[in-house]
């Protein structure tokens, strides 16, 4: 992995997500992101038991906070985006066309944001973990292969309600 990511978005979204925050925290996983270059974390924990502030663990200076209106900045400002598999945080770091590393909560019932990062992954678009596979999931990746995700395209759905609402012509 040649692109050194010196500054790392971390989002665990609205939810409750305290394995990732504690898996985050853990020498282990800080030190598979030093590798990658992370030096700066910004990290919105959201519910965590967690407390918010700054902290420096081994190395890594790691800003943390619980909700903000928008974490777009955040996302704009960094150099890779680790987030939860929500659909509007992963739409909104693909977006911003920022590598991404998806990590799942397993925990979660009827898990619809496996199916979604999954999806996302094979179409080439992020790469997705569970917090198990994080470490090594950080040391193999190279986010150059992912393809940017497509911009929106209005006239698509124009198309559409024509095709749909098209009042065929009578046979006569």
């Amino acid at each position: 992995m040649s692109k050194k990511y010196q500054k790392c978005f971390i989002t665990v979204g609205t939810t409750r997500f305290d394995l990732l925050v504690e898996t985050i925290m853990s020498p282990s996983v800080l030190e598979s992101l030093k590798k990658i270059g992370c030096k700066v974390i910004t990290f919105q924990i959201g519910n965590s038991d967690f407390q918010p502030g700054i902290y420096d663990k081994e190395g890594v200076q790691i800003n943390v906070y619980r909700f903000k209106d928008s974490i777009l900045d955040d996302i704009v400002s960094a150099d890779l985006v680790i987030s939860h598999a929500g659909a509007g945080s992963c739409l909104e770091v693909l977006e911003a066309r920022k590598p991404l590393l998806v990590v799942v909560n397993e925990e979660l019932m009827d898990n619809h944001q496996i199916e979604l990062a999954e999806q996302l992954q094979i179409d080439g678009h992020l790469y997705y973990c569970t917090c198990d596979t994080i470490e090594s999931t950080l040391e193999m990746l190279d986010f150059s292969m992912l393809t940017p995700f497509p911009k929106p395209d209005p006239t698509l759905f124009i198309k559409y309600l024509d095709d749909v609402f098209r009042v065929k012509p009578k046979a006569k």
